[in-house]
């Protein structure tokens, strides 16, 4: 059986690819990895995979329709959703890239058994553990997204706690940063049940903002795919967190520990791509676990370091005088 992992890339978040991959080449071992393109700006992408013998590129155009039109076909059910994206002149549905990471559930797929995760995070230590436990489970996860269900589900939607109890949102849901699944879950004829399923009512618990993570939780929910997340059955002494924003973990040796418990991933999640490549570019932008980043990024291209020349900048440092000053004389111009 073929195991491997995936994640979703293009030019834009090329520095977080490699580091990524870095990350999972010196503390995962060698595990097959497979980029899927998120759209067609892949020059520098396609350019690092041709480096990399255990890498390839995923970019086959039907694959990537069937699942386009499926998810297309799920936010047209949705009351509001369409037209919404189109007032924001949103072509088709919002971040249509993302709905690429299905294509690891698709019979032409190349892994058996999958670990999907967002180009921003960082392999902290081998995968074993995760692909063992999908011999037990269909689908599987490590982290703590059920503390907040409104990243997931519209929660003014009455008909949400009719279809998924309390209980199962509170336990179930999971970010779609890192999660582990197989090819073949979601067949063809378990995606038009689904899509019936959403066109009688059920589209409207799905939460706009993140529509290939709602969709996500939802297929898997509405399944009844069977599921384990570390999290809730790990003992309390060896959970680990995973997100960036957690300020405790420790480094040693460039590698993060929670309470000396080693990671599984570091997830940058709610910071802007912009940021690492402006950091890329050599403005001195200081953030969360921002040395561990540039560890990866560089580690087989010292050279390549920027070399910073001013103080570190916090990244969500307020404006400056004068910038709020411009930007107040802006708004006014603007405004007349």
């Amino acid at each position: 059986m073929t195991n491997g992992i995936y994640t979703l890339a293009n030019d834009y978040v090329y520095h977080q690819l490699v580091a990524l991959l870095n990350s999972i080449e010196v503390n995962a071992g060698d595990v097959p990895v497979c980029v899927i393109a998120y759209n067609d700006q892949i020059d520098l992408v396609r350019t690092e995979v041709a480096t990399r013998k255990n890498v390839t590129l995923l970019e086959d155009p039907e694959i990537f329709a069937r699942w386009e039109e499926f998810s297309h076909r799920v936010w047209q059910s949705h009351p509001t959703a369409i037209e919404t994206w189109q007032a924001k002149g949103i072509q088709k549905f919002y971040r249509v890239g993302e709905n690429r990471r299905y294509c690891a559930f698709d019979l032409d797929s190349y892994f058996e058994k999958f670990i999907y995760l967002d180009a921003d995070t960082l392999v902290m230590q081998p995968l074993d553990f995760v692909f063992d436990k999908l011999d037990e489970y269909d689908f599987v996860a490590y982290d703590f997204q059920y503390k907040d269900p409104a990243h997931i589900y519209n929660l003014s939607s009455a008909k949400l706690y009719e279809l998924f109890s309390k209980d199962r949102i509170e336990s179930e849901i999971f970010c779609s940063g890192f999660y582990a699944s197989k090819r073949g879950v979601f067949p063809p004829e378990q995606r038009e049940w689904l899509l019936s399923q959403l066109n009688n009512g059920d589209s409207e618990i799905l939460y706009m903002g993140a529509p290939n993570q709602s969709v996500l939780n939802y297929m898997r929910m509405k399944s009844n795919v069977s599921f384990y997340n570390f999290s809730f059955n790990l003992p309390e002494n060896k959970l680990t967190g995973c997100c960036a924003n957690s300020p405790h973990f420790e480094n040693q040796d460039n590698v993060l520990y929670d309470k000396g418990n080693r990671l599984t991933f570091l997830h940058y999640i709610g910071l802007s791509s912009k940021l690492f490549n402006r950091l890329c570019a050599g403005e001195n932008i200081d953030f969360p676990y921002r040395d561990i980043f540039l560890h990866y990024r560089y580690l087989y291209a010292p050279e390549k370091h920027p070399k910073f020349t001013t103080k570190p900048k916090a990244y969500n440092a307020p404006p400056s005088l004068g910038k709020r000053i411009l930007k107040k004389l802006g708004l006014a111009v603007g405004g007349k």
